[in-house]
């Protein structure tokens, strides 16, 4: 049995009181690039929290603001029905009049009192506008509670997006540190290769671009200049970007005003099957979307890509990295 269990050790290709193989330094490169992406990914999820919080302040302002005027509105209604009850007493109603300027719910007292006709002749019309007044006034409360929890939700929301991005950029970090000190200066040195190899076949392929003077053209050509420019998470220029980030100001070049985030831009223009992209096209990645790039022509387009990264200038696939093409914009 001990000879079976041996040989069957053998087969696997490990050696005998060996649980597992140390992780090699290119799966520990794979890793890190998997959670540089994993960050980016959630980077730009907590872009779209953030516009929907912005969104959401401006209809609180608003409803705030509305609030204040009916409440002035209600103060002023209130101030009517004291004067007709001040009106009342004068007029010899002491009781019924004194009872009405110190009632905490006027229309309530009418209604239980049985004096509304009393007062129906000269004052229905202060009655249904206080009535009204207070309702909208409550009305508008319940709305603005509702949003208040919408946007801390929100906001919560966020935090915890931005901080799981953190966190996978500190596990990423976490295993370069975790290397030898050889290893660790090895891959920095073997990336800083890749990525000089890569910027200086971007810069390439940006300067043969010509162009017109296109919507997609103009955006392209702004996007094609920040070649080189490294990604940080929410930035839009001059000289840091994210992928929404890249798009948006390169399509304000073009005059039109674009949201930060993926998520939103792929609600902007018309649809474009992938067999009709043309220059300056916005190609979307990911379930949910979570990367957004223009599309150059040739088979090229260029982004931001993630944590690490700079500008640059790539090929356009279905598959990008492990995040599916899901479709374009022409803008």
């Amino acid at each position: 049995m001990f000879r079976f269990l041996f040989a069957f050790v053998l087969i696997l290709g490990l050696s005998p009181g060996v649980a597992s193989a140390a992780p090699t330094l290119e799966s520990a490169q794979r890793n890190v690039d998997r959670l540089r992406t994993l960050a980016a990914e959630k980077f730009e999820a907590a872009n779209e929290a953030a516009i929907r919080i912005k969104s959401l302040e401006r209809e609180n302002e608003a409803l705030e603001s509305r609030e204040a005027l009916l409440r002035k509105e209600l103060s002023a209604a209130s101030t009517a029905l004291a004067r007709i009850a001040i009106a009342n007493y004068k007029e010899g109603g002491l009781g019924e009049g004194l009872k009405l300027l110190f009632s905490t719910e006027p229309t309530q007292y009418l209604a239980d009192a049985g004096t509304m006709d009393l007062f129906t002749r000269n004052y229905s019309r202060q009655l249904r506008e206080f009535a009204a007044t207070r309702q909208k006034v409550e009305a508008s409360q319940l709305v603005v509670a509702d949003k208040t929890a919408l946007l801390r939700a929100e906001r919560e929301k966020l935090n915890r997006q931005v901080a799981n991005a953190k966190a996978d950029l500190a596990k990423a970090e976490k295993i370069l540190k975790g290397l030898k000190k050889e290893d660790r200066e090895r891959l920095a040195r073997e990336e800083a290769e890749r990525e000089s190899k890569i910027l200086t076949e971007s810069k390439k392929y940006a300067a043969s671009y010509k162009g017109d003077n296109s919507r997609g053209s103009i955006a392209l050509k702004y996007a094609l200049k920040q070649v080189g420019d490294v990604y940080v998470w929410a930035a839009a220029g001059p000289t840091r970007w994210d992928c929404s980030g890249l798009t948006m100001r390169a399509f304000q070049q073009a005059g039109v005003s674009l949201p930060h985030s993926s998520r939103i831009q792929i609600r902007y223009g018309k649809s474009i099957s992938s067999s009709s992209l043309k220059p300056g096209d916005l190609l979307f990645f990911g379930r949910p979307i979570s990367h957004v790039s223009i599309y150059m022509g040739g088979g090229k387009m260029v982004q931001a890509p993630r944590p690490g990264k700079r500008v640059e200038v790539v090929n356009f696939t279905k598959i990008f990295g492990k995040k599916p093409f899901v479709g374009a914009r022409r803008i």
